[in-house]
């Protein structure tokens, strides 16, 4: 399973006051809040947190069917950050997810797994061919073989990102 989740920086930047009282301790544990403070840039803390958060969220949909607002169920952990790439996971429940996050100027892009095996499968693919399910869970259709696989789709601004694991040979 695969979810994903795309930050448009500059669109962020117009559409969420993230320091306005009481925004963090709503989205945020106790320990992503302290990995905020201490960033040296926490606005980008404050969004890859969230496209973690974001990116899991949608496998947990996907797994149990449950819709919810539950930021603070979906705890991060980040492995290892620099200037462009962070790796962490995520935690909900008794599930377990793995993120990486590239980070550019304008955009955060992070995807989740189940299977750390999975990021190295993880392709990027046109948005065409998609249905969604009776949810609103969306599949890659093949019409040759009748087949579905997991996709995960995400736009913020001008962004979108439609990735899917490329199945093994």
């Amino acid at each position: 399973m695969i979810g994903n989740d795309v930050i448009d920086i500059i669109q962020s930047r117009k559409e969420s006051n993230w320091q306005r009282k009481g925004y963090l301790q709503k989205i945020f544990t106790s320990q992503e809040q302290l990995l905020i403070s201490n960033a040296p840039d926490p606005e980008i803390m404050v969004w890859l947190l969230w496209s973690m958060k974001e990116a899991a969220y949608k496998i947990y949909n996907r797994q149990t069917k449950i819709r919810a607002y539950i930021p603070q169920k979906l705890i991060c952990s980040i492995i290892s950050l620099n200037h462009d790439y962070s790796s962490g996971t995520v935690n909900c429940a008794e599930n377990s997810y793995y993120t990486k996050t590239f980070i550019a100027p304008e955009t955060l892009h992070t995807i989740a797994v189940q299977s750390l095996d999975s990021l190295n499968n993880v392709v990027e693919i046109e948005n065409k061919n998609i249905i969604k399910d009776i949810s609103g869970i969306p599949y890659l259709t093949s019409s040759l073989s009748n087949t579905f696989q997991d996709v995960s789709i995400s736009h913020h601004g001008k962004f979108e990102k439609v990735v899917t694991i490329r199945p093994a040979f």
